[in-house]
């Protein structure tokens, strides 16, 4: 699922600093016309939660050359990526943030944890890709500070409700990209071989990987 990320993490990325989804609405409007490329460096990309996935994603991105920020609950290092962790340095990290990537787990703590107060922290022009959980995302809010301008929009793949309702506001904005739950999907049969794997593992005596903590909720 890991691969499965990045890919999707990193087309969405690519997507929106390219501007590409403004060139696809031009050439089926019959406009042949350019944009001013812009510069990397102003954009940088803000991964939330470094577990196996967002470590991944991040290294992907870095990959590309972009800057890369992440933030998780515990002290990390990673190379080629700025890690904030904390509370203490949450802000921070929303304020070194221009395009926000949300991998967290869904926990107490972090349930509507991209809110006006946080989204509204984040650079300029910010642009929001949620691949996590869609109660991390209070969603009115998200549509209102993109129609402050505040932030150029958003790749939502998770959702409160999902199938998304067909009356919900998402469906029509022009500058939210959707997709079905469809960013990383369970692979049967790498699946069997893992669980096959660990339950061997855990008769022979051996570490197990994966093992959620029930006090912090993964």
């Amino acid at each position: 699922m890991a691969v499965q990320m990045a890919e999707y993490v990193c087309q969405a990325v690519v997507r929106h600093f390219r501007e590409l989804d403004v060139y696809a609405h031009q050439i089926r409007a019959g406009q042949w016309t350019f944009r001013k490329p812009r510069q990397r460096s102003e954009f940088p990309v803000g991964v939330m939660g470094l577990g196996a996935l967002g470590v991944r994603v991040a290294q992907a991105l870095a990959h590309f050359e972009f800057r890369v920020n992440g933030w998780s609950r515990a002290p990390k290092a990673l190379a080629g990526v700025r890690v904030f962790n904390g509370q203490q340095q949450f802000n921070d990290f929303l304020a070194n943030t221009r395009i926000l990537v949300n991998l967290l787990p869904l926990t107490a703590e972090t349930r509507d944890i991209m809110n006006n107060d946080t989204l509204g922290r984040l650079q300029h022009g910010g642009y929001v890709i949620n691949v996590a959980r869609g109660a991390h995302l209070v969603d009115g809010d998200l549509l209102a500070l993109i129609d402050s301008g505040h932030l150029s929009g958003a790749t939502l793949d998770v959702f409160r409700t999902e199938p998304l309702p067909p009356e919900h506001p998402f469906w029509r904005h022009p500058k939210v990209t959707l997709t079905p739950h469809a960013s990383a999907r369970t692979l049967r049969s790498e699946s069997i071989a893992q669980i096959a794997g660990k339950i061997a593992a855990f008769e022979r005596g051996e570490p197990v990987s994966g093992v959620v903590d029930l006090a912090r909720g993964y």
